[in-house]
């Protein structure tokens, strides 16, 4: 059975995604920096629970040995993200007001994150026969969408800037681990807490290229950047 570990899986789209792949016969970690919250979802669900913050060192390799103990881990959907430049009012911060701790914040979570619990799982990853990542990344980290004219303009610099380094990331790892499937992807504008519950789809759409990906075969694409339409331009 594949065992999966989604990050930030107690709600919005890592939720959903737990839910899909529990359904397709994933054995589901729930990764969440709340256990409580944690342990209802994956009740809820069907699915395990793990302690997981993503900016905490110690937090990250317990959750490692946990799922160590229990087999293994085939699959890893780094799920977590935060936006700090969205504030209560639904207001962007913009280039004229952001700070470089609000860039800190945001890359501590989508960034420094993402790296933390790569490097803390690869050993499991690569005993796996068919190991798959999948790091949700954003459209907004597209900067041949951002340069082409006419293109809908967003103010915000930390969020998008923090996913692009993502998306470099992922091709990085992809050539790095070329035995493993490594994609990022872009749920779209999808009606969650970290908008504000403002987007424009529901989760479920939303985790549809999620899930696809984190079920990729070995002669699946890696090193890619997708939407539920196909590749998009980096």
């Amino acid at each position: 059975m594949t065992a999966t570990l989604i990050t930030g899986a107690n709600k919005g789209l890592g939720f959903e995604t737990a839910r899909r792949l529990v359904a397709a016969g994933h054995t589901v970690y729930i990764g969440s920096r709340d256990a409580q919250r944690g342990r209802r979802a994956a009740e809820q669900l069907g699915a395990r629970a793990v302690q997981l913050d993503v900016t905490n060192e110690t937090s990250v390799e317990a959750a490692v040995k946990t799922i160590e103990a229990d087999g293994g881990l085939d699959v890893l959907v780094n799920n977590a993200g935060i936006a700090v430049e969205w504030s209560d009012t639904n207001a962007v911060i913009g280039a004229a007001d952001v700070t470089a701790e609000v860039m800190r914040q945001t890359f501590e979570t989508n960034v420094f994150g993402t790296v933390r619990v790569l490097h803390a799982f690869l050993p499991l990853l690569q005993r796996s026969i068919a190991p798959v990542v999948v790091n949700v990344s954003s459209g907004l980290a597209s900067l041949t969408r951002a340069t082409t004219p006419g293109a809908p303009a967003y103010p915000g610099v930390a969020y998008p800037a923090s996913k692009t380094a993502v998306n470099m990331i992922t091709v990085q790892y992809a050539k790095a681990f070329p035995n493993m499937r490594i994609n990022a992807v872009e749920p779209g504008f999808t009606k969650t807490d970290l908008n504000g519950n403002n987007g424009l789809q529901t989760v479920e759409q939303g985790a549809e290229i999620i899930v696809r990906m984190a079920r990729v075969g070995v002669d699946g694409p890696t090193g890619g950047y997708f939407d539920a339409e196909g590749t998009l331009p980096w």
